[in-house]
């Protein structure tokens, strides 16, 4: 295709750009109708749709192309039709691929500006091959763009547009697999460490109907993705479950800048409806995992596979003892309220670990789990569940497949040829008015029925 480029130069951007997509798509058939494996797209042809769709200048001498707002709307509506008019899949996702693929150069901003109006449009018009071409691109791209292209949809459908939330929602219903991973990329980009990065109460909203309507979503990527290869390890994870746990159990700490506690069960700043929708999404995230077993039995990774990852886990109760801590030393509210938010935090901790080891999504022993939890205060129901049996699984000493939602996160698995480790001492407990967690085998507890 270079050899079409000065044809191109007389023209005005739109129609440079609408000639070019023409005769991306010819290109595109050509390659895939010749066979080879895989198809690749030349360099020559990513350097035109750079410089005549992108507007990356190619040379410093030559001053950039610029389409005004009514011809990038125009170009949007074009590639809208291009998608939607070509019926062979593989077409469309080679040709999104040459269009929005990074290439790691000065257009990738570009890129990324272009797919987020693309895809914007998409679920406002509902173009479906757009939206599954996007969701091929949130499965192989590096999570950072991902979570750019997931905050300009939040921002255009639930900030700039609010009333246009129930267009948003559509996204279900037209393309599951698209929603599985903006799900997977919100929870990823909110991890309710600030208000900035706190999910707004229309897209939490939103999410919980989705799951509650369907358990099943969030295990789309994971169903249709190949045992064979392995997600690259800078990709999103394969199922949103690691980012939606950690927003079930850090909400009823999460703080705004003024160190209030906005996310309670019933006291929340503004947003009074956040706690109840949290429970209901902690509920359903237990619900998935209760699907689990009969998912990776039927393909022979019950054991083998952990869809909770280890990391993920330490990651979060890190955030947990730094945020008790700032609980007992910096809140407003009386100490039997902060004691109350705190415990709930746990016992959903402890509920969503005990689901997820019973149902096979986390693979850990006892012993790592105690010593990643050792920092946090004393809880009964995370007791509980420290002191509890040792999981076994059928396939627990199954050489690990080569398929993992992160390559480099293998699960913690014991092997009898192995010298069990001595278990981690427990940490100092920065939390002077409650224990330690320490392990107390046998220990009775006083909420147990006494019949």
């Amino acid at each position: 295709m270079g050899d079409i480029r000065q044809s191109l130069l007389p023209r005005d951007v739109l129609s440079a750009a609408k000639e070019l997509l023409y005769h991306l798509d010819i290109y595109i058939c050509n390659l895939l109708q010749a066979g080879r494996q895989p198809p690749q797209v030349d360099s020559k042809t990513l350097e035109l749709v750079e410089e005549f769709i992108l507007h990356a200048p190619q040379d410093r001498n030559t001053p950039p192309r610029r389409m005004s707002a009514l011809q990038e709307l125009q170009l949007l509506e074009v590639m809208c039709s291009c998608f939607q008019e070509q019926s062979r899949d593989a077409v469309r996702q080679l040709m999104f691929s040459a269009l929005f693929s990074l290439q790691g150069n000065q257009a990738d901003d570009s890129r990324m500006a272009l797919l987020g109006k693309l895809v914007s449009m998409a679920i406002a018009v509902g173009r479906v091959p757009i939206l599954e071409c996007a969701a091929t691109w949130l499965q192989r791209t590096h999570r950072l763009y991902c979570v750019r292209l997931a905050q300009v949809l939040v921002d255009d459908y639930c900030s700039t547009m609010p009333g246009s939330v129930p267009t948003l929602q559509n996204i279900h219903s037209a393309s599951p697999r698209f929603c599985c991973q903006f799900i997977t990329a919100v929870a990823t980009l909110y991890d309710l460490s600030s208000e900035e990065l706190t999910p707004p109460s229309e897209l939490l909203r939103m999410i919980v109907s989705w799951i509650q309507d369907d358990p099943r979503l969030v295990l789309i990527t994971f169903l249709n993705t190949p045992l064979s290869g392995s997600q690259p390890i800078s990709s999103l994870d394969v199922t949103p479950l690691g980012g939606l746990v950690r927003w079930c159990v850090k909400s009823p700490l999460a703080y705004r800048g003024d160190k209030k506690v906005v996310l309670t069960n019933s006291s929340a700043e503004g947003e009074p409806e956040a706690g109840p929708l949290f429970s209901a999404l902690h509920l359903s995230v237990l619900q998935v995992f209760m699907l689990l077993p009969s998912i990776l039995n039927e393909k022979g990774l019950f054991g083998r596979l952990a869809l909770l990852q280890v990391e993920s886990l330490a990651s979060l109760t890190s955030d947990l003892s730094r945020l008790l801590d700032q609980a007992d030393k910096q809140t407003h509210q009386s100490t039997s309220d902060t004691h109350t938010l705190s415990q709930l935090t746990l016992d959903r901790l402890a509920q969503a670990l005990q689901v997820a080891m019973a149902n096979g999504a986390l693979l850990c022993s006892r012993d790592d789990l105690r010593a990643i939890c050792s920092r946090l205060p004393h809880n009964n129901l995370l007791q509980l569940v420290l002191s509890g049996p040792v999981m076994y699984y059928n396939n627990m000493h199954t050489p690990p497949l080569a398929f993992s939602p992160h390559a480099a996160h293998s699960p913690i698995a014991s092997h009898p040829a192995h010298t069990p480790h001595t278990p981690l001492a427990p940490h100092p407990s920065p939390h002077p008015q409650y224990p330690a967690q320490p392990f107390m085998a046998g220990m009775p507890f006083p909420y147990r029925p006494g019949h």
